[in-house]
């Protein structure tokens, strides 16, 4: 009822009547007022004037499904969302629901107290400033594919930041840097018994109108934000509608068991690493190669002294010689 409220506000360019918002929803004024108040408390601005009701004013930078709809052209993806003001982790949330959730709905936090990328390293997530979600994934596929579906998160995301002006590149396999620094990180992870995929959650961090002094020292030379790139404050709500609207038309191929085509195409034209002197780290364990390619299953082709090898993300680090890229 209080989202179909504030829908009536944002369709009206004057005045609501508390008696006409009753009668057109049939509850009570009571009820509207309560209501009204609720939204009032989540950062809406709601002007009111006695005996001539309410007007819409102006809504908070939060990361509802009411202020991204009007951003979204998917079919699922996204038309069922979680929004949580903090959490540990969105990635860990949508695993302890994942089970009794449809596929495509998202969990969105403002702030994550306990944020982890790959191999378990922090992620920082200071309030209201970056988008923080998880999708709830179930494709009836093998689950020796899921590697693909990292590279589907880093498409979208690309895609989403070429549509508002930003160009960006992908670092395999999961990464998007901005003059060689990281904006956004993509943390894939599965449930599966032998195989059948039970689900996967793809949880998606990024940078957005982080300032100066919410990057931590030690990552001052690794990571940057868009609006630090841009020089002014990004719309977060239009940038998480084109996120999810860009994954969804990269998601049916690989539902389908098609090919990638796209999704390759565009991490290789886009890629931050080919054609570069890299640094495999896995373990304890460092060599020195070159990338010289992505192939059809989305796994990196590395040109090592000893011959060329194929390398799969899993528990890989790749680095450039002198620095992150």
């Amino acid at each position: 009822m209080k989202n179909r409220i504030l829908n009536l506000l944002k369709e009206s360019d004057d005045f609501i009547s508390g008696q006409k918002i009753s009668d057109d929803l049939g509850v009570s004024r009571a009820a509207v007022w309560k209501y009204i108040n609720a939204l009032k408390e989540e950062g809406y601005e709601i002007e009111s004037i006695s005996r001539r009701g309410y007007k819409f004013v102006s809504s908070p930078d939060v990361l509802t499904y009411e202020e991204i709809e009007k951003f979204l052209d998917t079919k699922y993806i996204g038309r069922k969302l979680v929004y949580l003001s903090a959490v540990d982790s969105t990635n860990n949330y949508a695993k302890n629901m994942a089970s009794n959730k449809n596929e495509g709905t998202v969990i969105t936090a403002e702030q994550q107290l306990s944020g982890k990328g790959r191999l378990g390293r922090d992620w920082t997530s200071p309030s209201y400033k970056g988008i923080y979600m998880s999708i709830i994934l179930k494709p009836d596929l093998d689950p020796s594919k899921v590697a693909k579906l990292t590279l589907i998160g880093a498409a979208a995301v690309y895609k989403a930041l070429k549509d508002i002006g930003i160009q960006s590149q992908i670092k395999w396999p999961n990464d998007i840097v901005i003059d060689g620094k990281k904006v956004c990180g993509i943390l894939t992870e599965m449930s599966c018994e032998l195989n059948i995929i039970n689900y996967i959650i793809m949880g998606i961090g990024i940078n957005v109108n982080l300032d100066k002094d919410d990057i931590p020292k030690e990552l001052k030379d690794k990571a940057t934000s868009l609006k630090l790139v841009t020089k002014k404050t990004i719309n977060r709500k239009e940038l998480l509608g084109l996120v999810l609207n860009h994954f969804e038309k990269l998601y049916e191929p690989f539902k389908k068991d098609l090919n990638l085509d796209e999704v390759i195409k565009i991490c290789k034209e886009n890629s931050a690493l080919l054609g570069k002197e890299v640094h495999i780290i896995q373990g304890n364990s460092t060599r020195k190669g070159k990338a010289i390619d992505i192939n059809s299953e989305g796994e990196l082709i590395v040109k090592f002294d000893t011959g060329i090898e194929t390398i799969y993300s899993g528990e890989v680090s790749v680095r450039g010689l002198n620095g992150y890229v």
